[in-house]
């Protein structure tokens, strides 16, 4: 073990060294910025810059050796050159390092007297620290009040959330490369981190938070939506404009009557809603012109899903106009939407439900399959799913605040995860009960991207077993909404809708059982059609 890390040789280059996730730290950083495919050189499935794996790179600049060429000025004729990949020990290669030539001879030096502090720290103007080149970490041994306070912060939030010695390292650094010039009052704007620190490839956010604590942050990031709102009221008459911003602007913050609502709602809506402003805003200049039969017309021409949404914004538009008197009339209050056809549930093939199973190889991902599987949770709540709500010992999980029975799958598959992460992350002080490692050194919970990324591609989806677990409890222990809300915790029009999905699932097949012709007797000791069994999911415990 070197500094807490495996020894052995790195699969992708097979240098020997410490292993970082597996593959050494150089392989491991090569693949977070390229995507994999076949390399142009050797033909191996590695992930490519600009063509070529990292292997070829490294043999490429090093055939070029005894030249000036750095790695980004090789050619087509280095790489196809490389007929061999020459070992090495992990962390002795880069690919940007500039070959060393041979040293012309030099004149004697004169003498002069020592100086003790000749070394420079390549900080060559106020404000402008930031730029010193990565190997000139020496500038991280400056000392400021500002410095040496963000220090603090950074020791005692890293002592608190079990970093690394390497994060605490990075952090070290990042804050060296933001504060070693600073000057007292002055505050970092969020805009400068970003290109001053992912070059050396440097937390951004750990580094805001911590400037952040120490009331050196100037936050002056513009958010999203705002800008992509933006770009869309610029298309739009200066009135309809006006009024469609101050609805926007409602929804995304709220009033004293209504809650905010989420940024992709507030998208979903304006995206909806713009064609018909923008085909107005040819016409009009203030919406308070725009007329029912304008409305009218503009519904009427559209279909399906997309006339509904477009209803449903328009109105939600028009309303908040009409409520706040930036229009006389509400052109929308009278135009009809169309009923919601209604879908039936169907359960999933067995075939999609094995292929989940079988993609599910890693100790959080059986986990997370279990837990949509079994006790239906949608992906947010595995997300959010803390240690405190899992009690091992009395075999009770709490999802939401209520407590539900635990099962043997879950709880074998829980403490198998446990057991991985004590292994992997030692220090981790996260509440939430999955990580991974941009988490375990924080308190925010896993994206939700990450946790689906397993089961993306395969036809099923972590909601779709959910949705499966629910209507496949109906189908076993009865079409009986009460059952349902009392066990998921569902509401009551969705327990009703799963309820009334099985009442016809178990009605079709007992129609579609084969009727067998009996005599005057046997049919008198007929009481009805049995009732067909749905043998319950692979990974549902008895």
């Amino acid at each position: 073990m070197s500094g807490g890390e495996p020894v052995g040789s790195c699969p992708s280059c097979h240098a020997w060294g410490a292993l970082y996730t597996g593959v050494c730290r150089g392989c491991y950083d090569f693949a977070r910025r390229h995507e994999p495919g076949p390399c142009g050189s050797c033909r191996r499935r590695r992930p490519l810059k600009e063509g070529y794996c990292r292997n070829c790179w490294l043999q490429a600049a090093l055939q070029a050796a005894g030249t000036a060429r750095r790695a980004p000025d090789l050619g087509p004729a280095d790489f196809a050159a490389v007929r061999w990949h020459q070992l090495s020990f992990a962390g002795m290669a880069r690919l940007n390092r500039r070959p060393r030539l041979p040293r012309p001879e030099a004149g004697p030096v004169p003498a002069g007297p020592p100086d003790p502090h000749r070394e420079q720290l390549e900080l060559p103007a106020p404000g402008q620290s930031r730029l010193f080149h990565s190997r000139h970490w020496t500038a991280a041994s400056v000392s400021g009040p500002a410095l040496d306070q963000a220090r603090a912060i950074a020791s005692r939030l890293g002592e608190a959330r079990g970093w690394n010695p390497r994060i605490q390292e990075e952090t070290r650094r990042a804050l060296a490369v933001m504060l070693a010039s600073h000057v007292p009052g002055e505050k970092i704007p969020w805009s400068s981190l970003e290109p001053a620190l992912r070059p050396r490839d440097l937390s951004v956010s750990r580094t805001a938070e911590i400037l952040d604590l120490a009331g050196l942050l100037d936050d002056d990031r513009v958010l999203s939506l705002d800008a992509w709102a933006e770009g869309k009221l610029a298309t739009l008459a200066p009135g309809i404009a006006a009024c469609a911003g101050s609805w926007a602007d409602a929804l995304q913050h709220g009033t004293s009557r209504s809650l905010p609502r989420s940024p992709d709602t507030v998208r979903i809506y304006l995206r909806s809603v713009h064609p018909l402003l923008e085909q107005w805003s040819g016409r009009y200049g203030h919406l308070r012109e725009v007329t029912a039969r304008d409305a009218a017309a503009a519904i009427a021409a559209l279909r399906g899903h997309q006339r509904r949404k477009t209803l449903t914004a328009l109105r939600s538009l028009t309303r908040h106009c009409k409520k706040n008197g930036l229009i006389f009339a509400d052109p929308a209050a009278r135009i009809r939407s169309t009923p919601r056809p209604e879908t039936m549930i169907l359960p999933l093939p067995a075939s999609r439900i094995s292929t989940a199973t079988e993609a599910a190889i890693t100790p959080a991902s059986r986990l997370a399959l279990a837990l949509a599987a079994v006790h239906a949770l949608r992906p947010d709540a595995i997300r959010h799913l803390a240690l405190g709500d899992i009690d091992l010992g009395n075999r009770r999980i709490t999802v939401a605040g209520q407590s539900r029975p635990l099962d043997d799958l879950t709880r074998r598959l829980i403490t198998e995860w446990l057991a991985w992460r004590r292994e992997r992350w030692p220090q981790t002080s996260s509440p939430y009960l999955i990580i991974n490692n941009q988490t375990a050194m924080t308190t925010r919970p896993v994206s939700e991207n990450w946790l689906t990324s397993t089961f993306r591609g395969l036809g099923v989806t972590l909601e779709q077993l959910r949705v499966d677990r629910q209507l496949d409890e109906a189908l076993t222990a009865g079409p009986d909404p009460l059952h349902l809300a009392s066990v998921f915790g569902i509401g009551d029009e969705t327990a009703i809708r799963y309820a009334a999905a099985a009442r016809h699932l178990l009605a079709s097949a007992a129609e579609d059982q084969p009727r067998i012709d009996r005599g005057p007797r046997d049919c008198c000791r007929l009481s009805g059609p049995s009732t067909p069994e749905f043998p319950p999911s692979s990974l549902q415990s008895g």
